[in-house]
């Protein structure tokens, strides 16, 4: 799901082409998102709610600090799918201050084909937040954090390779683990220098029918959109940053 961070680095790498390379997420640095469509001005949730490019939706608990220019639509809470501002707020700069609830790397044995790439991104589930407090004690009940802490990524191979000057897009073939249950994902990833590393935003989505059905079934119980059929699509993806280290020669 990754691995396009491999080649925004290529010419760092030229010279160590025959070593494998690990490549590691910062943290401090890197966030994780879900997104709902329709949104309905409140919808949507990420694991770095200081960022300052980021903001919760209406009905939010007490205590937000809010930058003014960010505006929810004028037509959010109307029951219009939108597919495009995807994340609704995405991040414009980088800030070390995200909670560290993301974790993991990738292993890169070739760094001139990219082939043999491996590894696996962790996210705390419990870290994801709306702003609202009692609708994130919904979503990780939803998700029963506390016997599945973790969601998990796992990255299978990149297709679609092109470059678009100092970026890099492609598709990631991979899958998700929710709770105990594997699901293939195919994600749309861009990459590009940022931060002292390389920055990559991931983004997937399914059909909220299947979310409430067989991602999150407790859904189904609580009277909420997904059981009325107000919930069409489930965005899910990320903003992380990674770092290199040589592990040494082939």
């Amino acid at each position: 799901m990754f691995a396009a961070a491999f080649a925004g680095l290529l010419p760092i790498l030229a010279g160590a082409a025959q070593s494998q390379v690990r490549w590691t997420v910062d943290p401090k640095v890197s966030l994780a998102w879900w997104q709902v469509s329709p949104h309905l001005n409140h919808l949507w949730a990420t694991t770095c709610p200081n960022e300052p490019s980021w903001r919760p939706g209406d009905n939010r608990s007490p205590g937000w600090a809010i930058r003014p220019d960010l505006k929810l639509p004028m037509n959010g809470n109307n029951n219009d799918d939108d597919t495009v501002h995807v994340p609704l707020f995405p991040r414009d700069r980088v800030h070390p201050v995200c909670t560290e609830a993301v974790q993991g790397s990738i292993i890169l044995p070739d760094t001139v084909t990219w082939r043999g790439a491996s590894g696996e991104i962790k996210v705390l589930a419990d870290a994801l937040v709306t702003g609202e407090g009692m609708r994130d004690v919904v979503m990780h009940a939803s998700l029963q954090t506390k016997n599945f802490p973790d969601l998990r990524f796992t990255l299978d191979s990149l297709v679609g390779v092109t470059r678009r000057g100092t970026e890099l897009v492609g598709t990631a073939m991979g899958s998700l683990t929710v709770r105990n249950l594997i699901k293939p994902v195919v994600a749309s990833v861009r990459a590009f220098p940022d931060a002292g590393g390389i920055r990559v935003l991931v983004k997937w989505s399914i059909d909220a029918h299947e979310l409430s059905s067989e991602w999150t079934p407790k859904l189904k119980f609580l009277g909420l959109g997904a059981k009325s059929n107000l919930w069409h699509w489930f965005f899910m993806g990320a903003d992380l940053v990674f770092r290199p280290e040589a592990l040494g020669a082939n």
